[in-house]
């Protein structure tokens, strides 16, 4: 199946949840980088693709909006009671995912570093560019942000899975 049912979500749909966890997982382990300078197996190994995972994330989280948006009568139903609670949640959530790339974009290009993704420059090199660095300096207080969330979907998730017992957690999986 791959669009969504009023009983779960369709294979695409689920591509794309895991496939960007998986990406935004590895964009967390950029936490590691502030330790010891960076010197160190994460910091040398994982964190270097940061900017081109971010990419992909910004190609795959425009992609999602998109299907998501032509799936919208076809979603899981959702109780009523919190209905109103799960799309503020799960607006702020893409909200997040949709800023991280932008921001990070407007850091790098906004302070002259250009834009390289997977060794392709896209961004030369250039000057800096003050109103998109300050606007990219939201970078990391968003990170934050971002992170906080994803715990507190993940918590919500295992919640719906093993207290209330009521099949959520599986539309996903």
């Amino acid at each position: 199946m791959k669009g969504d049912s009023k009983e779960r979500y369709g294979s695409i749909s689920r591509f794309f949840h895991w496939a960007m966890a998986l990406l935004i997982g590895w964009q967390v382990l950029k936490f590691f980088d502030r330790i010891n300078d960076g010197e160190h197996w994460v910091g040398q190994t994982l964190v270097p693709w940061h900017i081109s995972i971010g990419t992909l994330l910004l190609v795959l989280v425009l992609l999602r909006i998109i299907w998501a948006a032509k799936q919208k009568d076809r979603r899981p139903e959702q109780d009523p009671a919190t209905a109103l609670l799960v799309k503020a949640g799960h607006f702020l959530l893409y909200a997040g995912m949709l800023m991280m790339p932008i921001t990070g974009l407007l850091y790098m290009i906004g302070n002259g570093y250009g834009w390289t993704p997977f060794g392709v420059q896209l961004v030369a090199r250039g000057g800096e560019i003050p109103w998109m660095a300050s606007i990219g300096s939201l970078h990391s207080p968003i990170a934050w942000l971002l992170l906080v969330m994803i715990v507190g979907h993940i918590g919500i998730a295992l919640l719906h899975h093993f207290v209330k017992k009521d099949g959520v957690l599986r539309r996903m999986v």
